[in-house]
């Protein structure tokens, strides 16, 4: 992923491009009323299958295997997304 640039959604299909994308999109949403009282590994888990899935559909490469795919890489992703958070507040608040 080039830092220049904008996601695309190839980019969006790899595991740095999903985890940044989600790590970006929960820290955005997660005090919003509505999804406050989902716990923050299950919302970047929701939103991890759902930047794979959309990755995967506007890449043409949807069938069944790969969404099954996609929503095991999900934990992969969502994962990383909250231990990377974690991480980067833990060393902010040091």
């Amino acid at each position: 992923m080039i830092p220049e640039t904008f996601f695309d959604w190839t980019q969006l299909g790899t595991y740095a491009g999903a985890t940044v994308a989600v790590m970006l999109f929960v820290e955005f949403t997660k005090e919003l009323p509505f999804i406050k009282n989902i716990p923050t590994r299950f919302w970047a888990y929701i939103m991890a299958v759902l930047v794979l899935i959309l990755s995967t559909i506007f890449t043409g490469q949807i069938d069944a295997p790969t969404v099954f795919l996609c929503l095991f890489n999900a934990v992969i992703v969502a994962m990383a997304a909250v231990g990377g958070y974690d991480i980067t507040h833990k060393i902010k608040t040091e």
